[in-house]
């Protein structure tokens, strides 16, 4: 059967699996059944076409549990754009986010009900749609109508800029994802994968995609988790977690504090991480614990669907030596492209000169949402052929290759400055700070009204000591203006260091944590 809509891969497999968990919270927690998923789902989207939202923008408002996955498939069987709010988010920012994409109505979970009524939007209770008589000729019709290039989600990135731009991704997109990734991590039926990330972003993807389409099982697991370390590991043995696709910095939460030699998630077959540069140290670490498990690093943005690049750990990495993101996934094309437009292409034996990252396929989404001129600058004509119209992702990432011919993420081309004549690398400076001990996380902004380099990080390392250590380790060009201690780093939604928020903080009076 031809898939032209991913509802298509939750009705295959709730067709074989129906009394299978789907989605959970934990034992004794929600938990939905791909049955009970499936029927939710399409009472929900029944309900919203009843209030005419078909092909609509709507806004989901809900705790992260099962629950709410249901009414996003609910929101897609109506026809319909989703776009999920969360409370962390502050409400300047929600704001924008359902005034840029003109969102028609919110759903809400009791909690949320209130806060979000005074947004100004019209909104429902997910209890009450919930129970909705199904409306298995409007779901038909809408099905029948719909086209894979139709939009499915939408959600909201900053960047560098802090100003949120609206990512549009379209059933084929995602479809593509599915069939490249899950094989090529090999997430199998019998799986149970430990979802760290927000439903806000593209990152759940991963699990979604694995519950739906090969019929695995995800549990949510809670926040709090996060906090503690010896929490998270009791929760990943008790529930038998077998994948984990998480950001970096969760991690780094677990190998930090040194209960990863202690208490190994040894039910771990699959692990994969990506969204930042992850330290070597923590990464060998991670190796030595689970010494049978499989290890990926995975490279994408959301402008791409998620993630377009992948490298399997199937080799020691030299002392020093970066995690390589590896090669493009199936159907996506990675073009490494020189400051003169020409494509760079990996050196037998050696490393390639650096270039800038464009991404091609299908994986690239339909742009920003009421964004013409920010599209225009991001989504743009392939620059090695101009014999028809072809879009492609221009990341702003730099790469090269590696001697075996595997892309090596190199930074932001944003995050490369001149200073002292010299071309610097702000990721190199982080590294170098990462290798101390007593650091758990940094992160270096250029401030280039004042032509000031501030290196913040996270740790038990006095300001003194850090700043020694590294006058030890680089070049005096590279060294920072001022080194400063924090609670912790901060991070974007997608688990990225947030360089916008730590200008903000450098222009604060008080910026110790």
């Amino acid at each position: 059967m031809r898939i032209k809509n991913i509802l298509q891969y939750l009705e295959n497999t709730a067709a074989r699996l129906e009394d299978k968990i789907a989605f959970s919270s934990g034992i004794g927690e929600e938990t939905l059944t791909f049955s009970s998923l499936l029927e939710y789902a399409r009472a929900i989207g029944s309900a919203l076409l009843s209030r005419g939202l078909r092909g609509a923008r709507i806004a989901l408002w809900m705790d992260r549990r099962p629950a709410a996955l249901a009414a996003m498939f609910g929101i897609w069987y109506a026809g319909a754009c989703s776009i999920v709010l969360d409370s962390a988010m502050p409400r300047s920012r929600m704001t924008d986010m359902l005034q840029r994409s003109q969102a028609a109505l919110i759903v809400a979970d009791a909690d949320h009900l209130v806060d979000a009524a005074a947004l100004e939007i019209p909104t429902v209770t997910y209890d009450e749609i919930v129970q909705s008589e199904e409306d298995t000729a409007a779901l038909m019709a809408v099905r029948a109508a719909q086209i894979d290039t139709d939009p499915l989600y939408m959600v909201f990135t900053s960047g560098s800029t802090g100003t949120p731009k609206g990512v549009v991704a379209c059933h084929r997109s995602v479809i593509d994802y599915a069939e490249a990734l899950l094989p090529a991590i090999g997430v199998q039926e019998d799986d149970v994968l430990g979802c760290q990330s927000p439903l806000y972003f593209d990152a759940p993807l991963k699990e979604i995609l694995s519950t739906i389409v090969r019929g695995a099982t995800t549990y949510l697991i809670p926040r709090r988790c996060f906090s503690f370390p010896m929490l998270l590991l009791d929760y990943l043995e008790k529930q038998r977690v077998t994948v984990v696709c998480w950001v970096v910095s969760a991690f780094l939460q677990i190998s930090a504090l040194g209960a990863l030699e202690k208490y190994p998630p040894r039910t771990l077959r699959i692990v994969v991480f990506g969204s930042e540069v992850f330290p070597r140290d923590h990464y060998d670490r991670w190796r030595r614990a689970l010494p049978e498990a499989t290890f990926y690093q995975l490279y994408g943005p959301t402008e791409a669907t998620g993630m377009s690049c992948i490298w399997r750990a199937d080799r020691s990495l030299e002392i020093g030596e970066k995690i390589p993101i590896g090669a493009a996934l199936d159907n996506t094309d990675a073009m490494l492209i020189s400051e003169h437009g020409a494509r760079i292409a990996p050196l037998v034996g050696r490393e390639s000169d650096e270039g800038e990252l464009y991404l091609r396929g299908t994986c690239v989404t339909l742009g920003y949402d009421h964004a013409p001129a920010e599209t225009a600058a991001a989504f743009v004509q392939n620059p090695l052929q101009t014999a028809y119209p072809e879009i492609v992702y221009k990341t702003g990432d730099l790469a090269r290759y590696n001697a075996y011919g595997e892309l090596i993420f190199l930074g932001r081309r944003d995050a490369q400055i001149k200073r002292m004549g010299h071309r610097v690398e702000l990721g190199e400076i982080e590294e170098v700070a990462m290798r101390t001990d007593g650091v758990t996380d940094a992160c270096c902004i250029y401030l280039s009204d004042t032509q000031e380099l501030l290196l913040y990080y996270a740790g038990t390392a006095q300001e003194t000591f850090l700043a020694e250590v590294l006058q030890s380790r680089l070049p005096r060009y590279m060294l920072p203006t001022r080194v400063v201690r924090l609670n912790a780093i901060p991070h974007t939604q997608n688990g990225k260091k947030d360089r916008h928020a730590l200008r903000m903080l450098s222009a604060a009076p008080n910026t110790a944590g």
